[in-house]
């Protein structure tokens, strides 16, 4: 799900998602680095469609094609290629991860007019582990701008990177996958294979946020990815094994005007189901009617569902001790189409994302039932636009 990102020194955070990242606004920033800060953004003026002359947008199905579409769409304002996933080592200590790497255009000029050094696009970067034994998350912010080989993206080979941050495939396509990223003590070598095929989210991979036309983004998803690696952690290394989930958008505008921020649920079920949800919330607190989801089967069969078929309701509150911001601590879905009933819980409490923006994303354990069965899984679960004037509504 689009993940906005809106410069505010208190936001509450993406996953969903985080897009827009305060496009213009980090242009500003890297362009004019003494410049004052802004005080605010929006996250609806971030994702919104009023600075959006010259970008295309989305309005209507089209057909994907692959390994084109792993690459970059710079004839859209935002894009991301965005990993989540929970890995064990030998002993079953287990770990979450996440990688990000977002491309924000500037100005919708064509891409013909850049050169090696001149460049219409800039990159953003989210690296974050959590040591659930140790009950630490690590998180870490990287930008740069897409000349002189310092970021970029391409299809053939595949290739997405940030510096020494990149996911990388061959010529063929993205999988296997090779994710690679290393920081503050934090060092992820993982090959991620499709054991499933690409889910089009929405409409055919439309996926419509609101209701005016355009506001949407083309989505696609691979929902199970089996992962091996190494891990490293403060100089200590780990063979890991796991499952991760990969979610591409590129979009020039998405949310309403009437949106604040959303809730986003990527779940693998042991039996064999996954289930994504995102839960866009309006300002008035509330569950907005463009929510959505899928439901994808063992075999990789995947099923739409729209808000009015996911009851999504918070359990408790976190308030974070460094920001004040307030969160769910827990949910619980029910999907009655699919007879399922689930807690989600975070594997540790604290998994905020205080970077240039304040939002939460985790690794999250599932338990509930399956119909009469009882059922487990693991996931992500990112939550934005916390802060404590809004955690009452």
């Amino acid at each position: 799900m689009s993940r906005a990102i809106a410069m505010h020194k208190r936001y509450g955070g993406y996953s969903l998602l985080l897009v827009g990242l305060g496009i213009a606004l980090i242009g500003y920033y890297l362009m004019r680095p003494h410049a004052k800060p802004v005080e605010s953004v929006t996250i609806s003026g971030a994702l919104g469609g009023d600075e959006d002359a010259g970008y295309q947008r989305a309005y209507q199905p089209r057909p994907f094609h692959f390994p084109e579409d792993h690459g970059p769409h710079p004839q859209f304002r935002n894009e991301w290629w965005y990993v989540t996933g929970n890995l064990t080592d030998a002993t079953g200590r287990p770990f979450g991860y996440q990688l990000t790497l977002f491309r924000i255009a500037l100005s919708p000029d064509s891409p013909a007019t850049d050169s090696a050094w001149r460049t219409h696009q800039i990159y953003m970067g989210h690296l974050a582990l959590t040591d659930v034994v140790g009950e630490k998350h690590y998180a870490f912010e990287r930008f740069s701008r897409g000349a002189v080989g310092l970021a970029g993206a391409q299809a053939r080979p595949f290739r997405v990177w940030l510096e020494d941050w990149q996911l990388s495939g061959d010529e063929s396509g993205a999988f296997p996958m090779r994710l690679r990223a290393r920081e503050g003590g934090v060092m992820l070598d993982l090959t991620l294979e499709a054991s499933k095929p690409a889910v089009l989210q929405g409409d055919q991979g439309l996926s419509q946020k609101s209701a005016e036309p355009g506001n949407a983004s083309y989505y696609y998803s691979y929902t199970r990815l089996p992962t091996i690696g190494v891990l490293e952690l403060q100089g200590q290394a780990f063979q890991v094994q796991g499952s991760s989930w990969l979610d591409r958008e590129w979009s020039t505008s998405a949310l309403g005007p009437e949106q604040s921020g959303w809730d986003w649920f990527a779940l693998q079920l042991d039996d064999g189901r996954d289930l994504m949800f995102y839960r866009l919330r309006r300002k008035d607190g509330g569950m907005d009617a463009w929510s959505r989801g899928v439901r994808v089967d063992r075999e990789g069969q995947a099923r739409l569902l729209r808000g009015s078929e996911v009851d999504a309701q918070p359990l408790g509150e976190w308030i974070s001790p460094h920001t004040g911001d307030r969160y769910p601590a827990g949910w619980r879905l029910r999907v009655p189409g699919e007879k399922l009933d689930l807690t989600v819980t975070p594997k540790v409490a604290d998994q905020e994302m205080r970077l240039t923006v304040h939002y939460w994303e985790g690794a999250v354990a599932v338990t509930g039932r399956a119909g009469e069965h009882p059922i487990q899984g693991q996931g992500y679960l990112e939550m934005t636009r916390y802060e404590p004037a809004l955690s009452k509504k």
